[in-house]
């Protein structure tokens, strides 16, 4: 068990180190993924289909390892979809790069991986369980222990829940060993890359002068807002020269459609909130008059928050109960009321007040036999053995484990529906003096337990509380419902859609490129079915109705506006950004013209330009766009001049983003940085291996002829 409470306090890092190993290669743009539910494939990679058997094995895997590192019995809808994700991306990924790796002969060899743990220098290693407490590093013979003792696992002689800790621990390794095998063919490919990408002392020098060379310069400007839209004539003519100019930044990889839906979140009614402040004032009552079982009570009533018999922090109580708590006195009922941070009804009982330490060191020697009665033999023996000045340590060795002390805080179990043997264990470390050595008889074995220190004293409270959700009733469900049912019923098509629902009362929302990858309409839980007839619908039609949301507390229809096909996109569904960008050219030329006829030649003449405005920038450098505070721009032409420009000479007016300027430097300097050449030179190349990597990636996903079919799962 001290390795399992190793792992999971090492939980959070391990997952990070696992996402980073698996997913540092996937392209920027990486698509997403919905569970699957049918017998077919969800996908392919350059001809490789993953079905849904495969896929559903990769992601209970990985939810097992992901549950065992966060100390968590399930996942919620939105770290499932993450995860889900993440499978995909890694078998798109290890696609990608086991078929190049292929063509070059490239692998890693079980002498290889068997290398990589007896140098134990990788960094996934450093954070798995296998670390040896005193140097802080992975120990290979922790692993091969661990992996012998598994092998020979007496499994009719142990609890079964240590069976299925020792079984976690066993997949959750040869998940790390499986990653560690991807990720080793992964950086060898990145090194072939990186050999072919090379800096030079030229290239070196002109990286350095661009972030070490200063420049000061004064501006005036005339910023594009100054100018009407209306004024500007913008013909269809010009739109369609900026769209051929600009057409490969518009082409899209994946189909995705252009909706229109309208969401419906249904709440309780006026009599919901007075029926459920009878049933609050009830229970109120019986919480005044209650001396005991709190625990009773509070599920009786249907509490959201549980009551466990332990003194907690007021960080583990609700927001609204603390915000109280100091009001009211010991013993004292406070409620019932209404708080609309989280839609709730609640009353809370203070039953208690104490000062007690937050964070406790304990030690343990867990005690299992053939059966009840051996087990409380060999504890009491062993009890009394320390009791009568016997190492703990010693002890400890003698029974396999290491008797170690870990530190525990409230955090640890505050939150945690506690009972029985949890609550019975949890409620001996935290009420036990200093050194107090006690004998815990568990259902399935004993603990000898030990506490070796206490610190960090805070005041804790015993506090009884009935909170409850101000739910919607059925029959206000049903009228919000039917009253829907019948305007889709009416208006059945996108035009009677559009026409009719703002005077129904209804709001018409918009989403323009919907993927089929994404897990949600409009942020709405369980919309995937809804996502499912969006890909099977046509333009025009209107959908049926959807229960959705996180408690069917919302109800969806969605109307297909237009598809969007691969390839590049229409004009017209880039002409606003089309529009704006003419827009901003045809100020600035308006503006550049202006500047002529006025004939400036100094920098007086440009400031005392109709609505110019005047700005300083310092510190200025070729390696970084300007800031212009005075436009709320950012302007890398600026950055571009200030490099080259001659200080006290007055610059020709250069566009920018945000307006016309004209500039002139009046003072240069260079930051304390002394030139490195060879650390320059690597540090361009690792610039450009990662840009070169994430490109490469991209162009293997976009040949390997990628069908991502999640959807229809």
């Amino acid at each position: 068990m001290a390795t399992l409470q190793n792992i999971r306090s090492k939980g959070p890092l391990l997952v990070i180190v696992v996402g980073l190993a698996l997913f540092a290669f996937i392209a920027g743009d990486a698509w997403q993924v919905l569970q699957p539910h049918q017998s077919q494939d969800v996908g392919e990679v350059n001809g490789e289909t993953l079905s849904v058997q495969d896929y559903q094995t990769l992601v209970n895997e990985y939810t097992e390892v992901v549950k065992m590192m966060r100390g968590v019995n399930s996942l919620n809808d939105v770290q499932t979809n993450q995860l889900q994700d993440e499978v995909w991306q890694t078998f798109v990924n290890n696609q990608l790069i086991g078929a190049e790796a292929e063509k070059l002969g490239l692998k890693v060899s079980d002498e290889e991986l068997k290398s990589i743990i007896n140098e134990g220098r990788h960094p996934m290693l450093a954070s798995t369980p296998f670390v040896n407490p005193q140097t802080g590093v992975f120990d290979k013979d922790m692993l091969m222990k661990f992996l012998a003792d598994y092998a020979h696992l007496n499994r009719s002689q142990m609890p079964a829940e240590y069976v299925d800790s020792y079984d976690s621990m066993y997949r959750v390794w040869k998940f790390i060993e499986k990653t560690i095998v991807q990720t080793r063919l992964q950086e060898k490919y990145a090194a072939l890359v990186s050999k072919s990408l090379l800096s030079n002392p030229v290239e070196a020098q002109a990286a350095f002068d661009a972030r070490v060379n200063q420049t000061d310069l004064l501006l005036a400007a005339i910023p594009y807002s100054s100018i009407v839209d209306s004024t500007i004539v913008i013909k269809d003519a010009d739109l369609q020269a900026a769209y051929d100019a600009k057409k490969e930044q518009y082409r899209q990889y994946v189909e995705t459609r252009n909706i229109k839906y309208i969401d419906v979140a249904i709440t309780a009614s006026d009599e919901d909130k007075a029926a459920l402040r009878k049933e609050m004032e009830e229970y109120t009552a019986q919480l005044a008059s209650a001396t005991s079982d709190y625990t009773t009570l509070v599920r009786y009533a249907k509490s959201e928050r549980p009551y466990v018999d332990l003194f907690y922090t007021t960080r583990a109580l609700p927001r609204d109960v603390v915000a109280r708590l100091d009001s009211v006195a010991m013993g004292d009922v406070f409620g019932p009321y209404y708080y609309a941070g989280d839609n709730t009804m609640t009353s809370f009982k203070k039953l208690a007040k104490a000062s007690m330490p937050d964070s406790i060191q304990y030690r343990q020697i867990q005690v299992v036999a053939e059966n009840a009665d051996k087990t409380k033999t060999l504890a009491d023996s062993i009890y009394n053995a320390i009791k009568g000045g016997a190492s703990f340590e010693e002890v400890a060795k003698k029974y396999g484990q290491t008797g170690e002390p870990v530190w525990v805080s409230s955090i640890n179990y505050e939150g945690a529906d506690l009972e029985g043997d949890n609550l019975k264990y949890v409620t001996a470390i935290t009420t036990a003096e200093k050194n107090d050595l006690q004998n815990l008889a568990l259902a399935q074995a004993n603990v000898i337990l030990q506490v070796t220190d206490r610190k960090a004293v805070k005041d804790k409270y015993k506090v009884a509380i009935v909170k409850r959700t101000v739910n919607f009733s059925s029959e206000t469900r049903s009228k919000v419902y039917n009253d829907f049912s019948e305007f889709i019923a009416a208006n059945n098509t996108m035009e009677k859609l559009m026409a009719n629902a703002e005077d129904a009362g209804y709001r018409l929302l918009d989403r323009r490129d919907l993927s089929s990858a994404e897990h949600t309409i409009g942020g709405v839980r369980n919309t995937k079915e809804a996502l499912r007839w969006v890909f099977s619908a046509k333009p025009g039609e209107v959908s049926e109705l959807y229960d959705c949301g996180e408690a069917n507390d919302h109800i969806l229809a969605v109307g297909l506006v237009s598809i969007v096909p691969e390839g590049y996109r229409p004009m017209a569904l880039v002409r606003n950004d089309l529009r704006a960008e003419v827009l901003r050219d045809k100020k600035a030329e308006k503006i550049m013209t202006d500047m002529k006829a006025v004939g400036a030649t100094s920098f007086d003449q440009y400031k005392g330009m109709a609505n110019a405005v005047m700005d300083s920038v310092k510190h200025v450098t070729f390696g970084a766009p300007a800031f212009i505070s005075a436009l709320r721009s950012s302007e890398p032409l600026v950055s571009a001049y200030a490099s080259v420009g001659e200080v006290n000479k007055l610059s020709a007016p250069i566009k920018g983003v945000g307006g016309v300027y004209v500039l002139q430097p009046y003072a240069e300097e260079k930051s304390n940085e002394t030139f490195d050449q060879a650390a320059e030179v690597d540090k361009l190349e690792g610039m450009y291996v990662n840009i070169a990597m994430r490109q490469f990636i991209n162009d293997l996903y976009l040949k390997a002829d990628v069908q991502d079919n999640r959807y229809l799962f």
